[in-house]
């Protein structure tokens, strides 16, 4: 199975780590947050990455090469950042299975083996890790609703009044069914192209998308504390738990 790898973002956010590099390339616990990414893709059976890249992306191209642990790494170009869908849509023409996609400025410790049995058992449109957060975090989040077969039934991007607090995650397995919903997405309010809303029209044209709820940990690098405190749980130090307790 072939595995995305979204990187093309500036990281403003983390500033002034992301001056002279993408965000993917910022470090921690020694690594860039890619090699993470790169080792949990390769354990769980990569036989090709797909990196989209964008900004400084000589920075990742660079350091990488053409291959990463004896996997291949080919390259897509996002020349503008106009949200994940319009991302997922540079790499479609290397496409022609079931996949696997991960946000490369997340760091997990999590069964992602989970999600990739799940698509391989039940051959799902789509299947990913799900998370409950505080709910006055869920507004950051594309926020999920289920069934009661842990089935997915409405997706919504960064709600202002979130209908739950279970929110997705950054690590995904789709079919090629994906590339059609997102060529069909509409700008947002952001003036983006939502991977959320790619999603919820898979669910409305009737595509099975599948819940896995979140056994670890993850962390979004957003802001230099969350780098600061994926670096502590990657120690495994104390302060990771109280740096988690004071962000709940």
């Amino acid at each position: 199975m072939k595995a995305v790898v979204l990187a093309a973002g500036e990281g403003t956010r983390l500033r002034p780590l992301t001056e002279d590099k993408p965000k993917g390339m910022v470090n921690i616990d020694g690594e860039p947050i890619l090699t993470h990414c790169f080792d949990q893709l390769v354990s769980l059976g990569a036989d090709e990455l797909v990196v989209v890249v964008g900004y400084l992306k000589e920075k990742i191209i660079d350091h990488y090469g053409d291959e990463y642990e004896g996997v291949p790494i080919t390259y897509a170009h996002q020349r503008e950042q106009k949200g994940l869908a319009h991302a997922l849509l540079t790499v479609e023409e290397h496409i022609d299975d079931d996949f696997m996609l991960i946000l490369g400025d997340n760091v997990f410790e999590a069964n992602l083996e989970d999600v990739v049995r799940r698509q391989q058992e039940d051959r799902a449109d789509a299947a990913f890790l799900v998370e409950e957060v505080p709910w006055d975090e869920a507004s950051r989040y594309g926020v999920c609703d289920t069934n009661k077969y842990g089935e997915i039934t409405d997706v919504i991007e960064k709600p202002d009044d979130p209908p739950s607090n279970l929110v997705m995650t950054g690590f995904y397995t789709f079919t090629p069914a994906i590339f059609h919903a997102c060529h069909l997405v509409q700008p947002s309010n952001r003036g983006e192209y939502e991977i959320s809303e790619a999603i919820d029209l898979l669910i409305q044209s009737g595509r099975t998308i599948d819940a896995i709820g979140l056994e670890g940990w993850r962390i979004d690098v957003g802001y230099p504390e969350d780098r600061e405190e994926a670096e502590a749980r990657l120690q495994d130090v104390p302060e990771a738990d109280d740096v988690a307790a004071t962000s709940d």
